[in-house]
Parts: C-alpha cells; structure tokens; sequence
C-alpha cells in the first residue's frame, strides 16, 4: 500500500501519534499513563508553537487517509542544542516497509538544508531495530543511563548526529 507523506498539522494527528505511541510502548515495554500524557502534552505544546522553516512534522498517511507514521524536528534551540527529533513512530502495519527510513530521511533532509550543526534524539535501549536505522543515517550513541522518566526504569540512551555526517546513509 502507497504511502503519502505530507508536511505539518492535521486534524486528529496529535491524538493519532499518540496513540500509535502508546499502543506499541505500552505492549513492548509496559509503559503507561505517565508515557502517554507526557507525548500528548509535549506533542500538543510543540505543535503550538511550530514555526514553518524551522520546526517540521511529517505525517504518513494511507489512501484513506489514516496516519501510519510520524516524526518531528523541534529546532527551537537548535543553535544552542542542535535539533530534536521527536515522535518518529510507524503502525505496525508498516514496520519493515521501509516508511520508517523514508521518514527519518525527510527529517534530516530538513535539518540539513537548515544547516543544523547537530541532530539528536532521546530513546532508550532495548528498540533494536530503531536503533539500527538511526545509526545507519549516522547517529552515534553517546550517552546511557537508568532512568524513569517514562515512567518505569529503563536504561535511556541519547544518539546524536553531527552536520558532518552529512551523506552517511545506507
């Protein structure tokens, strides 16, 4: 099934991508209500204050309409901070269809052409095959720790990508 994949907010993609987040978390790794506010509220507040040009969300859509997928840069302190790249899920109706990677590729692209120095994303161990796309775009761990922000104990992980791994992709 084709995939379109368009730029910015639609209504009921809040509600969508969370729940897409919280059907898988909650089945892969037990998370719950805490997980679930935290994405609604921060998605919720992010696209508030989306700025055109320098923020972006990407939705995967099927020929119906219903999002698949979804992903974020949140460059609001890229300059300090580099970009932040947020809310990249997909359905599992598509895992392993290649929208995973189609999708981090439209969000780089963005902070590229932005000339973002620095990408970086907050995951947590355990999610292999996210892990495995993001490095294969030149994403380099560097930070773990326990922590339980999420709500339950985990060891979070923090992968960034410098500006000049720009053109490391597979």
């Amino acid at each position: 099934m084709p995939y379109e994949i368009t730029e910015g907010y639609a209504p009921g993609c809040i509600g969508r991508v969370v729940s897409l987040h919280a059907a898988y978390y909650s089945r892969e790794v037990g998370f719950g209500l805490p997980f679930e506010a935290r994405v609604a509220g921060e998605m919720a507040a992010f696209l508030q204050r989306l700025r055109a040009g320098r923020d972006g969300l990407w939705l995967a859509r099927d020929e119906a309409g219903e999002i698949h997928g979804s992903i974020a840069i949140d460059a609001l302190h890229a300059d300090e901070q580099g970009a932040h790249l947020r809310w990249f899920i997909c359905s599992d109706a598509t895992r392993g269809s290649g929208l995973g990677r189609q999708l981090l590729a439209r969000a780089i692209a963005h902070c590229d052409a932005l000339g973002v120095a620095r990408i970086h994303l907050h995951t947590f161990a355990g999610l292999d095959a996210a892990r495995h796309l993001y490095e294969s775009h030149g994403f380099r761990l560097i930070q773990e720790q326990a922590g339980e922000q999420w709500g339950r104990v985990v060891n979070e992980q923090r992968f960034e990508r410098d500006a000049a791994m720009r053109g490391h992709s597979h």
